[in-house]
């Protein structure tokens, strides 16, 4: 009987103890949630493109832990996929419904993301999008 108890004891220490790790905000949730973060450079190839087209994109971001957020002038949802390597943001506001970013750097003071992006001029040739962030 003592045998059962300690057992069962000792089981229901290893689910809370699991159940608190699920509970926990990875070191990547709380660098992209814990701050609005201000757009500090767009580049297209390589070229500055804070006017024109991607202009939408440019001002403050803002990443809410309920995976929703604005980002520059559109609103919409965000998540991270399981990796924690890229941002995967949805919007019906966005030329295309969801956009995948490859972060590049994150941390407290700095957000760098890369992606490719349709070409509406010619298509068969994406534009290199480089974005980079820093704290508000």
């Amino acid at each position: 009987m003592k045998n059962i108890t300690l057992f069962l004891m000792i089981s229901a220490l290893f689910l809370l103890a699991e159940c608190k790790k699920k509970d926990e905000k990875s070191d990547n949730f709380k660098n992209l949630t814990g701050v609005t973060w201000k757009s500090d450079s767009l580049l297209v190839n390589g070229a500055n493109a804070s006017s024109g087209l991607l202009a939408p994109f440019v001002g403050d971001v803002k990443f809410n832990e309920d995976g929703t957020g604005t980002f520059g002038s559109y609103a919409g949802t965000w998540s991270f996929n399981n990796a924690e390597t890229q941002l995967i943001i949805v919007s019906s506001a966005l030329p295309i419904n969801q956009l995948t970013t490859d972060i590049a750097q994150l941390t407290s003071t700095s957000l760098k993301i890369t992606t490719l992006f349709p070409n509406l001029q010619n298509p068969s040739v994406p534009l290199n999008i480089r974005m980079t962030f820093k704290p508000k």
